[in-house]
């Protein structure tokens, strides 16, 4: 009987060891990521997403008649840049931030800033340059050199051409679009306006035409050119199909603003189509959007978009660029800051000035992560996997992401310090590759024993930047909530320094 019970004694420890075996290499395999959620973003929107802040260029015919429109009937001679430095243009743009700039290689007056071989309003018939010039390819070539990207507008309206609201200038668009895609290197952004059709000057014509926004430019076959031709690059307009319109030219996104987004046609249209979007429900999205569609959010660093000497002190200041900044990337949208080129064919020395030292506020802000200096814990941990750690939020790497348990779809972090911090300006980013996963945020500081919220918000994104008066405490702490478990890559905290009377 002894020997039996030995026997059972040795067989029931040998299991339980065994159990205990399983159980630790299932607890060593690693957790596997959370599955995707809703509308998520394709490779190029996702390197767009990285760009955050570029610069638009507003050069014709209008910077020399002093217009904003230009009507159509302007001689190519009136394009005269006394000393056109393309270098000069991008490099203002590149020392200030912009990772890109947006060329209006044609607005609605028709001028092409390039030799189009279909069209003789252009500046091969400018005095400029002897008609040898190409802005074009000039700006395209100093993008390249300095290491920045290339876009290029197209005005779909030409208040030129005699056979606009005809089919034939339906092809005479696609042909200038494959131009410009063709032989000026690898495009980022394909800008595309809502304004078409009105008053123009149409080849003497003199008269207002109408066309079917939604059907005359045969979209999705025009659209389907850029796919082909420059498969890289972001269509922008108010309905897409890359990146939205932000319903205003004011540089604000909304409050929350979703990079997902539904477009819907305006009463009376047909479909959605550049100029026929419901375009102010692109200032927040929709947070059950079908589609990723993120915010562009366009502004000029003047109150014109094209050049007006009369504008030379109206220009934007480092603060309210600051404050653009904040209400545009710091809101998951990205900013399109306008560049006009003045007379000469250069950024006007007040508009870099306030550039420089933007940038250089900038720059100081973001240096130093607070966060980095200190102890960063979690309410969960994906599979208690390091591959989703807390450690990953100040990592600087967007490849890699803190996340929780799939039944964990409200859940916090939390950062302290060994000393108290002084802080200001909080930033958070979303994982994208997995969608917009965070409905809600809140933001809690450790004040006097117990935890105090100071900011709260919805959407997160792309990027959330949170920006309010100093706080000075040593733990501070980020609670999420949504439909599925949070995934986020970046947590920073920072202070900025305050430039206001009285402050430091």
């Amino acid at each position: 009987m002894m020997n039996y019970l030995r026997q059972t004694i040795v067989l029931a420890a040998a299991l339980f060891l065994t159990c205990l075996s399983c159980k630790s290499t299932l607890a060593a395999e690693p957790a596997g990521a959370p599955e995707p959620y809703g509308p998520t973003p394709s490779e190029r929107q996702l390197k767009w997403h990285d760009m955050e802040f570029y610069g638009f260029l507003h050069f014709t015919t209008n910077t020399f008649t002093d217009k904003e429109w230009g009507y159509g009937d302007e001689s190519p001679d009136v394009f005269n840049p006394t000393d056109f430095d393309a270098e000069q243009i991008v490099g203002v743009a590149k020392s200030a931030g912009m990772k890109g700039l947006i060329l209006t290689c044609k607005h609605h007056d028709g001028f092409c800033l390039w030799p189009s071989k279909y069209t003789e309003h252009s500046v091969r018939n400018s005095t400029w340059q002897d008609g040898q010039g190409d802005v074009v390819r000039a700006i395209s070539d100093a993008c390249k050199a300095q290491g920045i990207a290339f876009g290029v507008y197209l005005s779909p309206w030409d208040r030129n051409h005699a056979a606009y609201g005809k089919p034939e200038y339906v092809e005479y668009y696609r042909n200038q679009l494959e131009e410009l895609l063709t032989e000026y290197g690898p495009v980022f952004e394909f800008w595309l306006d809502g304004a078409n059709g009105g008053d123009g000057y149409y080849g003497g014509a003199r008269e207002t035409r109408k066309i079917d926004r939604s059907t005359y430019y045969d979209w999705d076959n025009t659209i389907d050119i850029v796919r082909r031709l420059q498969p890289e690059a972001m269509i922008f307009s108010d309905a897409g199909p890359d990146v939205r319109w932000i319903g205003n030219e004011r540089g604000i996104a909304g409050d929350p603003c979703w990079a997902t987004y539904t477009p819907h046609a305006n009463e009376g249209e047909k479909k959605p189509a550049p100029g026929t979007t419901k375009s102010r429900e692109g200032t927040t999205g929709h947070a059950d959007g079908e589609l990723w569609l993120p915010g562009e959010a366009d502004v000029s660093i003047r109150p014109g978009w094209f050049y007006h000497a009369s504008q030379d002190d109206q220009v934007r200041s480092p603060d309210n660029l600051m404050d653009l900044y904040f209400v545009s990337v710091g809101r998951g949208a990205s900013l399109l800051l306008n560049l006009p080129p003045d007379r000469r064919g250069q950024i006007h020395e007040n508009d870099q000035a306030s550039l420089t030292e933007f940038r250089k506020r900038l720059d100081a802000l973001f240096d130093t992560n607070l966060a980095e200096q200190g102890t960063l814990t979690a309410s969960n941990t994906r599979g208690e996997s390091q591959d989703f750690a807390a450690q990953n939020l100040v990592d600087g790497n967007r490849d890699t992401y803190w996340a929780t348990d799939d039944n964990a779809s409200e859940a916090s972090f939390t950062v302290e310090f060994p000393s108290a911090v002084r802080l200001n300006v909080v930033d958070l980013r979303e994982y994208l590759p997995l969608g917009q996963r965070v409905r809600s945020w809140a933001i809690d500081r450790w004040d006097d024993g117990s935890w105090q919220e100071f900011a709260k918000g919805e959407s997160i994104g792309s990027r959330r930047l949170w920006r309010g008066d100093d706080i000075e405490t040593t733990k501070v702490r980020v609670r999420l909530s949504g439909p599925i478990c949070p995934a986020i890559s970046e947590f920073g905290l920072y202070r900025e320094a305050k430039n206001d009377a009285g402050s430091e």
